[in-house]
């Protein structure tokens, strides 16, 4: 069997549309990415002096397709809310991440992850036939890992000490995944949610 080719592609939601990272995006999303609360439990800070290093390394990633990196259009207002991305990819084993996922506050806790995520699942599952996706985050974001679990993934368990943060903290992970024989439920359940949002 053939390993998938896992670039980024245009992808469209109910709520959102997922366009590849470009430098067309480089200005809107700098705005989108001004608060601090949504870099405190990243492994950099994205804000600020730290924008242009981010948003470089990103592109850089997406053009070089060793990570296939999205720019987050809300579809509601038309603007750039954030940016999210299919990382650690192993194609020959048909598994991806999906993180480094941020958004500005302003999307917080309504359609926009869903949907997102609603995009890149189904992408991943029904048009790449990935076997696993996996999600990660910092063992102290409670929203995160509420958000994640809501999704329908499994929690895996806690990487200890395993990264150090731009502050300087030594982060424990909680790792979570869906596998491909799950997603028919979770997408079930995904769609129900987007439809009564």
């Amino acid at each position: 069997m053939t390993a998938p080719e896992i670039v980024a592609v245009l992808l469209t939601g109910a709520a959102v549309r997922l366009e590849p990272l470009a430098e067309t995006h480089r200005a809107e999303l700098a705005t989108a990415a001004d608060a601090e609360e949504i870099w405190r439990y990243m492994p950099y800070d994205g804000r600020g002096m730290g924008f242009d290093q981010w948003f470089d390394w990103s592109l850089n990633l997406n053009s070089e397709n060793k990570e296939a990196v999205w720019a987050v259009r809300d579809m509601a207002d038309g603007t750039l809310v954030g940016s999210t991305r299919y990382l650690n990819i192993a194609a020959r084993d048909r598994r991806v991440e999906i993180g480094g996922t941020w958004y500005a506050p302003v999307a917080w806790g309504g359609r926009v992850n869903p949907a997102c995520k609603f995009a890149l699942l189904s992408h991943g599952f029904e048009t790449l036939g990935l076997n696993r996706i996996e999600f990660k985050t910092d063992a102290r974001n409670t929203r995160s890992q509420a958000a994640i679990a809501k999704l329908g993934a499994a929690r895996e368990g806690v990487f200890r000490r395993h990264m150090v943060l731009h502050d300087g903290h030594i982060r424990d992970t909680v790792y979570f995944s869906i596998i491909r024989e799950e997603w028919p439920g979770v997408k079930s359940r995904l769609e129900e949610r987007l439809a009564s949002a």
